[in-house]
């Protein structure tokens, strides 16, 4: 069994202010996967002032690395929803059923598709997809330094995939890559019973999706999160960049926008701030009061 990323339990000071949820890709991180040092200071900042603070991300829990889980968040919304926990108590955990593992693996299989499927506790698929990857992001980054470096961080998710294209393990959601030959809308009409968006991770390239749970999204987790702690909705801050961002948008109290989203969530969000890269996370937590 491959080892899981530390979720940090909740800290033991009295927590009285309000509960941010942080979306990674494209808002903690940038496409590369550094965390500029504004963020880390400002989720350790508003944490210290007495705020709840959350990952809400569509990565699964074996796709984050340790200096994301290690500064300090009360717990996470993960898999796009249907993973949720608060320090080490799970909340939720929704995931497939051996059919729908079974009809999707068919499904790709027979168009050529190269998946993966992510759970809470495992990453499984096929190593045509691995392969891909790997390809692709070699491309991407040609210096082997910095390849190395990613390898370490953001990419450290490839040495966990396991070569299991029908897991009988939980998960909950899938990503595929293509070449061409069929499209985004042929693909959605097929599996019209799923959520599919493009993939919200750039290394993936152009032709490339996430599958979800019809009803499972961040704004589930959210909800799963906020109840156990008997929180109030309306006192919940969300930053977010992709279209996997849409409901937590919508459930929080506040919504803010970074200044690389998406355009349809910078037009449901009540607020937008500055790029990931202009300091974003900082910057808006510091204009909503929330970091002194």
């Amino acid at each position: 069994m491959h080892e899981q990323p530390h979720d940090a339990a909740p800290a033991t000071r009295p927590r009285t202010g309000r509960s941010i949820f942080i979306d990674v890709d494209g808002t903690l991180i940038d496409h590369h996967g550094h965390i500029p040092d504004s963020a880390k200071a400002a989720v350790r900042a508003a944490s210290a002032n007495g705020h709840w603070v959350f990952l809400c991300t569509g990565r699964s829990r074996p796709e984050l690395w340790p200096e994301i889980t290690d500064l300090g968040f009360d717990g996470m919304v993960a898999g796009a929803g249907a993973f949720a926990a608060v320090g080490d108590t799970e909340l939720l955990h929704q995931h497939l059923d051996a059919d729908q593992i079974n009809r999707l693996a068919d499904f790709f299989t027979g168009q050529g598709i190269a998946y993966t499927f992510e759970g809470a506790y495992g990453l499984f698929g096929t190593r045509t997809f691995r392969d891909q990857l790997v390809s692709k992001i070699a491309e991407e980054y040609p210096d082997p330094d910095r390849l190395a470096e990613m390898r370490r961080g953001i990419l450290s998710f490839i040495d966990r995939l396991e070569d299991d294209p029908r897991p009988t393990r939980p998960v909950s959601k899938a990503m595929f890559m293509f070449e061409g030959g069929i499209t985004f809308d042929e693909i959605r009409e097929e599996l019209s019973d799923f959520h599919i968006i493009g993939s919200s991770m750039p290394s993936y390239g152009y032709y490339s999706g996430e599958l979800q749970m019809v009803g499972v999204h961040k704004a589930a987790g959210m909800e799963a999160v906020l109840n156990h702690l008997g929180l109030d909705p309306a006192d919940s801050v969300a930053i977010g960049d992709s279209d996997n961002d849409v409901e937590m948008m919508g459930y929080a109290g506040l919504g803010i926008a970074m200044g690389n989203a998406t355009p349809r969530i910078k037009e449901i969000a009540d607020d937008i701030t500055a790029s990931v890269t202009e300091d974003g996370i900082a910057k808006a937590l510091l204009r909503h009061g929330l970091i002194d």
